[in-house]
């Protein structure tokens, strides 16, 4: 399934962005509750814009529908989302076992309160390393996770 994963590209921004927003409005406004931020300033053209400037970083999964993304930076894991309806299907596996083996992915962080994610990660290796700093404007936690190669 890794044939389906490639390098980002312009005309992906879109899709790109859409999963994002998603992903937020799901995952974690139940757990910030900012109305203001998730239904007013997270908009799919803002997004495209913030990821525009990072596409060089981003791979997607794309069996003639891009289903996920991963961002890369080095060795750490920035974001990693799959469209909501089609989580449970490997798309987030094969873009996270694609970093590990091919750029020797090996940290990330967690939102403490994303204990479904912290899970998936755990599943493919990845460890609470114990070691937390705050969400930029919140009071909520993010853990970091490692995974030894």
């Amino acid at each position: 399934m890794a044939e389906f994963i490639r390098k980002a590209v312009t005309e992906d921004l879109s899709r790109i962005a859409e999963i994002h927003v998603f992903n937020y409005r799901l995952n974690f406004y139940p757990i910030f509750r900012d109305d203001e931020y998730y239904f007013s300033e997270l908009q799919v053209p803002d997004v495209m814009e913030q990821y525009e400037a990072v596409l060089d970083s981003i791979y997607v999964y794309d069996d003639g529908v891009v289903k996920g993304f991963i961002q890369i930076e080095g060795t750490y894991i920035a974001r990693l989302f799959v469209e909501p309806v089609l989580q449970n299907r490997s798309v987030g596996s094969v873009l996270l076992e694609y970093a590990v083996r091919e750029y020797h992915a090996d940290h990330l962080w967690a939102l403490q309160k994303n204990e479904r994610a912290i899970r998936f990660y755990e599943r493919h290796g990845f460890r609470v390393s114990g070691e937390t700093k705050p969400e930029e404007g919140t009071t909520e936690l993010l853990l970091l996770m490692r995974r030894e190669n």
